[in-house]
């Protein structure tokens, strides 16, 4: 029986030579990518139209209301305070943030293949992100705004000032998009190999990094603390802002008042849960990074339905808004009737 022996040398060589092919597979396939296709809902084309149909409804409402909300605090001087500016700038980063997904989205819909170029992709996924970490910090922010109102209602004319009003928005909007640089450059440094086709709506780091030809553990990491840091904290600081507003509201004596303060804490808890509570699904949870499951749909709950109930909650439940909205369309009303009799 004859065996046939290899030297070490040539173990070495055949070695080197699969490694080195594997490299050139790599590269090629890392040029080759210039586009993603983003797969989206897989249904047929009749259910695809109704699903259009209602994203499109939900998308106009959506900006109807958050524009209603800074229109009303723009004119009327009443509404020139801190609460209600932060809420007017948070209506307008609802306008952006359904609009770095749905028009995309939309787009899909009506074509038969579905691609987004490498850098359309990745901005897609800065400008969600960044936004999306910028309504967690605005949530934050408002929070705050409610207990020192609630808590300490002889120190807020002195404490939230107009300028540290906008101080704060401001920070918001700046951190917002700083927070999540360095994992958007960590995924988009990736090899990506010669499968393109993403099992999402948009650009999701999940996703992404399943495309890449080698495992990318410390990328995962880095998301994965980003994303707890952000969340945990951020949502440990807004559940305890009300629950110190709830246990001062339960010392008030009139019924009347704590009815009315438990109803707009809790309108206000139930957003800050919709939203926390589909983004942890999505990136916290043990299920997380596998889009082909619930994920694809829960992120549906937090980047268009919040934006959308958020402006009935948040305002149409507060009379002064209320009455800011009614005279606004009276005004409307009046100057095209004005109009038209001209």
């Amino acid at each position: 029986m004859a065996f046939n022996h290899t030297e070490p040398n040539d173990l070495h060589t055949i070695s080197l030579a699969l490694k080195t092919s594997k490299s050139s597979n790599i590269n090629n396939c890392s040029n080759f990518v210039s586009k993603f296709i983003l797969l989206g809902f897989s249904y047929t084309w009749e259910i695809q139209m109704l699903l259009f149909s209602i994203f499109s409804g939900t998308y106009i409402l959506t900006l109807f209301g958050n524009l209603c909300i800074i229109c009303a605090v723009s004119w009327d001087h009443r509404l020139q305070t801190s609460m209600y500016i932060l809420l007017a700038s948070f209506s307008f980063l609802e306008i952006w943030f359904i609009t770095s997904t749905v028009p995309s989205m939309l787009a899909n819909f009506l074509s038969e293949t579905s691609t987004i170029s490498f850098s359309g992709c990745f901005l897609q996924f800065y400008f969600f992100f960044s936004l999306g970490t910028t309504e967690t910090l605005f949530l934050s922010a408002m929070a705050f705004d409610r207990y020192i109102a609630i808590c300490r209602p002889l120190h807020y004319p002195t404490i939230m000032t107009l300028q540290r009003c906008i101080r704060m928005g401001a920070s918001c909007w700046v951190c917002g998009f700083l927070y999540f640089l360095l994992p958007i450059y960590l995924i988009s440094q990736l090899p990506f190999c010669c499968s393109n086709k993403i099992d999402h709506f948009l650009c999701d780091p999940g996703p992404l990094i399943k495309l890449s030809c080698v495992p990318a553990p410390a990328t995962e990491i880095t998301c994965v603390i980003f994303n707890c840091v952000l969340i945990f904290s951020t949502f440990l600081f807004i559940t305890s802002s009300y629950t110190l507003v709830i246990r001062a509201v339960l010392r008030v004596p009139s019924a009347e008042g704590r009815q009315k303060a438990f109803s707009t804490c809790g309108s206000h808890l139930a957003v800050v849960s919709l939203f926390y509570g589909s983004i942890m699904v999505v990136y916290v949870s043990p299920t997380a990074g596998n889009p082909s499951g619930i994920q694809k749909y829960v992120t549906l709950s937090y980047s268009i339905i919040t934006p959308l109930f958020n402006p009935l909650i948040y305002s149409l439940r507060n009379k002064e808004m209320k009455e800011a909205l009614r005279k606004l369309f009276r005004i409307v009303t009046f100057s095209q009737i004005y109009r038209r009799n001209v």
